[in-house]
């Protein structure tokens, strides 16, 4: 199985970036081979831009989905919401309606944040979008990583083995569940 990782986080040092590498271990630990997309490198969506000579990042982002089997979102939350940057992603690889890449793709949603929820409201939210676009998102307790700031060891690396059997189990879940669609 193909996974498709997308960090909604652009900072350097981020939480939801070093989860992100951790569900990637995971994953390839259950036999997944997993990629990355920095959604950075997109341009604000216009549809001025989305003709038939879309920019070349927007193309590289729509064919890096098109390619994979399934769909990891981590993120943080940003005023009770996902980062502008993912919804800018989202809203590139939306298009046509109902007609996209996104459509029918399996997804994962994590989240880490500082707070003691942990981004679950963000994760609520990203729920609602994708529900728009077609994109099937897998059912399960949420993983809320919170207390992110105490999570990684200095190597960047989950530091609890509770949170990393948690982790490793919803990923393998997720990859039948996946796989199953």
């Amino acid at each position: 199985m193909n996974l498709l990782g997308i960090s909604g986080s652009l900072r350097a040092e981020s939480f939801n970036t070093k989860l992100l590498a951790a569900a990637a271990q995971s994953a390839e630990a259950a036999g997944a081979t997993v990629s990355t997309f920095d959604i950075g490198t997109l341009p604000l969506y216009n549809q001025d831009l989305d003709g038939d000579d879309k920019p070349d990042s927007v193309v590289a982002w729509k064919s890096a989905i098109e390619k994979t089997d399934a769909l990891v979102f981590v993120s943080p939350e940003y005023n009770y919401g996902i980062p502008g940057v993912l919804k800018n992603a989202i809203d590139w690889a939306s298009r046509p309606g109902y007609k996209s890449v996104l459509r029918g793709k399996p997804s994962l949603i994590l989240s880490a944040s500082m707070s003691a929820i942990g981004g679950a409201r963000m994760q609520a939210h990203l729920k609602n979008i994708l529900a728009a676009t077609l994109t099937p998102f897998y059912l399960a307790p949420e993983f809320v990583l919170a207390a992110a700031h105490k999570a990684f060891d200095d190597e960047g690396h989950l530091a609890d083995e509770d949170t990393i059997k948690r982790l490793d189990r919803l990923v393998r879940d997720f990859m039948t569940w996946a796989a199953a669609d």
